[in-house]
């Protein structure tokens, strides 16, 4: 008889695991061992004990691995049968009882090599946001200094030129991840950045703006997709919505820089007295004042900032998930490397151990499925799946049909134009657009996981559809009555807008959709959304000479409305919920849940509108916990009765 593989030989047998069953799935990589037990988590244990080669630290992932599967592995009042414990002279239970915390505050206690990371990930975002606004100050030069003014076509182009190749090269984000890792993409797309953004600043013509802004969509495109991948991967889970939320609030930081270098270097020798087609002769036509240093220098600005990233990168521990993914791909050195960046990402190696067992046992699972189905068809052909997808796409486009990028691409030239603003007061203007969109950002943080998704984007689309009725109002008065209204429009839709739609499509996205597919789920939304964002960058000009100022503005106010209502009957909560959880709620028909749509609104028109009490809110899935009993010893959950609406006793 042949001698067993190690680990045939700790399992006891060679028959190969039972496969999942379909509808358990997601089960199956949310809580991949929570049913094991005590035997055959010892074996599995020592299975990756001896896979990794981590022998040395094999009491930690012993306890580790307990943890993982139960996080009150370790009571305070009794001994465990099997004699492990936690160190004292480590401060395990001390770090351990910081994560479940009942303060909100105490789980942000954690080591500064995360916080560095958190640093470094915000950095690359506000490079993404400064390579965006740094156009809205720049076309009220460059158009006059490239000879294109009033040629609309050629300014939407060459203004949308980076979301049209974002749209195309998000799809890079997978081949370059599994062979660059998250920081080699990271320092890749930062060096296009910074290069492409120097290229701008030296076109003679037209197009050679346009194809330096076209490829710095190369340096946009995978970086939006990866950074926020990246700081998810690392960060621990108590967390992970905060510092994934970061990646929008430090882009808005990023469009602040963009409208800040406007207003700073707006008196730089614009040169608007010829074109670029004068005066060629001339040695130095090219910085010539004919030729604007102005918009050339705005254009360069976001240069600077991605070198730091680049030189701060290397300096950062790769994602644990990606090194793990590598070391079951045959590196076993990743191992040991996984181990040592998930140290330094914690408090304890207890913490850094149980993790690592979870994810390498969450890898497993997704392989395993990954043999067995097609993710990319799946996205389609299942309910849960397709209905998730769906309400990704529809948070992804109302980002961009809102309206929110005219503002944060045109408002410059859109105030000098149709408003009468001298370009001083239009860059100061925007510029306040701008301090507002990030300072506004920041309460998300804590609103995102307390007063959920859903609920953001349905409290503040009315005001936002509201501020740009404003906008079209005001547009069409002349005099102090026009500016008041278009600044009161312009500020306030930014306030509106910066704790719900900003932050949520990313958010929801990377959540709503199963672990297995996810990364390609979120290539779709994520070049949806830069596909939208060029088709909005590339048609405003043309839309604002046909409609006017006014019934530009006056068309998002209309699309806000409609986002609201498709929001309510198509787009289910994801807050606190688990992966089993959020299962649950995809599974539910796209019918049912409009309908609770609608009942939700007329149980908030009667309670909140009309004064009825006694009207109890439609729930659309209830805990049987909260009923007062169990089934197997285990939550499970039920649907209430869509719609129900009971009288208060």
């Amino acid at each position: 008889m042949d001698e067993l593989q190690p680990t045939e030989a700790l399992r006891g047998r060679s028959e190969p695991e039972a496969e999942p069953e379909p509808q358990s799935v997601n089960r199956f990589i949310s809580v991949p061992f929570a049913d094991w037990d005590s035997n055959t988590m010892s074996t599995e244990i020592e299975i990756f004990i001896e896979e990794s080669g981590l022998s040395d630290y094999s009491d930690y992932i012993r306890r580790g691995a307990y943890l993982a599967q139960d996080k009150n592995a370790f009571p305070r009042n009794r001994p465990r049968p099997d004699g492990l414990k936690l160190r004292e002279d480590k401060d395990e239970r001390k770090y351990l009882d910081l994560e479940y915390s009942s303060r909100p505050i105490d789980r942000f206690n954690q080591p500064w090599r995360l916080y560095a990371l958190v640093v470094c990930c915000s950095l690359g975002a506000a490079v993404q946001g400064w390579d965006e606004t740094a156009i809205n100050g720049a076309q009220i030069f460059y158009q006059k200094a490239l000879g294109i003014e009033g040629r609309v076509g050629l300014i939407g182009l060459v203004n949308s030129a980076p979301y049209l190749c974002c749209a195309i090269s998000c799809w890079l984000n997978y081949p370059l991840n599994k062979v660059l890792g998250r920081r080699g993409v990271i320092f890749l797309t930062c060096i296009i950045s910074s290069v492409t953004c120097l290229g701008q600043a030296f076109p003679r013509t037209w197009y050679q703006l346009f194809i330096a802004r076209l490829l710095l969509g190369l340096g946009i495109g995978p970086k939006s997709a990866t950074i926020p991948i990246y700081a998810a991967e690392c960060a621990p889970a108590n967390i992970r919505g905060a510092l994934v939320m970061m990646w929008q609030m430090w882009t808005a930081f990023g469009l602040m820089c963009g409208y800040i270098s406007g207003v700073v270097l707006r008196n730089v020798n614009s040169g608007n007295e010829g074109t670029c087609d004068q005066d060629r002769s001339s040695p130095d036509h090219l910085l010539s004042s004919y030729c604007s240093l102005n918009w050339r220098l705005m254009l360069a600005s976001p240069m600077v900032l991605p070198l730091f990233v680049v030189a701060y990168i290397y300096t950062m521990p790769e994602s644990p998930r990606f090194l793990l993914r590598k070391a079951r791909n045959g590196d076993k050195k990743k191992y040991e490397e996984a181990f040592n960046a998930l140290c330094s990402l914690r408090y304890t190696k207890l913490q850094a151990a149980r993790d690592m067992f979870l994810i390498h046992h969450l890898l497993k699972g997704e392989e395993r499925i990954m043999a067995q189905q097609q993710p990319f068809r799946e996205l389609f052909s299942i309910g849960r799946n397709r209905r998730a997808l769906g309400a990704a796409v529809i948070t992804m486009f109302f980002q961009q049909f809102c309206g929110v990028n005219v503002m944060a691409y045109y408002s410059s030239s859109v105030l000098v134009d149709n408003a009468d603003f001298s370009q001083y007061k239009a860059l100061l203007a925007s510029m306040g657009f701008g301090i507002i969109n990030f300072l506004f950002a920041i309460p998300a943080i804590w609103t995102i996981d307390t007063f959920g998704r859903r609920n953001l984007l349905l409290s503040t689309f009315p005001f936002m559809a509201l501020f740009q009725g404003f906008l079209a109002i005001g547009f069409a008065f002349d005099g102090t009555t026009g500016t008041v209204l278009i600044m009161l429009g312009m500020y306030l839709f930014s306030i509106a807008y910066s704790p719900g739609e900003g932050p949520v499509p990313f958010v929801y996205s990377a959540e709503c959709l199963p672990l297995y597919n996810r990364d390609f789920g979120m290539g779709i939304v994520t070049s949806i959304n830069w596909f939208f964002n060029f088709f909005l960058a590339i048609t405003w000009p043309k839309f604002l000479a046909a409609f006017g100022a006014s019934g530009a503005f006056a068309w998002y106010a209309g699309w806000c409305v409609a986002g609201w209502w498709i929001i309510l009957l198509f787009l289910p909560e994801t807050k606190d919920l688990t992966l089993e959880q959020l299962d649950e709620v995809f599974e539910i028909s796209t019918r049912e849940h409009a309908r609770h749509g609608m009942d939700q609104l007329v149980w908030w028109v009667r309670r909140w509108i009309l004064k009825q009490k006694g009207w109890r809110k439609p729930v659309l899935i209830q805990s049987k916990i909260d009923e007062g009993y169990e089934i197997g010893g285990e939550e499970k959950y039920a649907r209430r009765p869509i719609g129900e609406m009971i009288e208060d006793s």
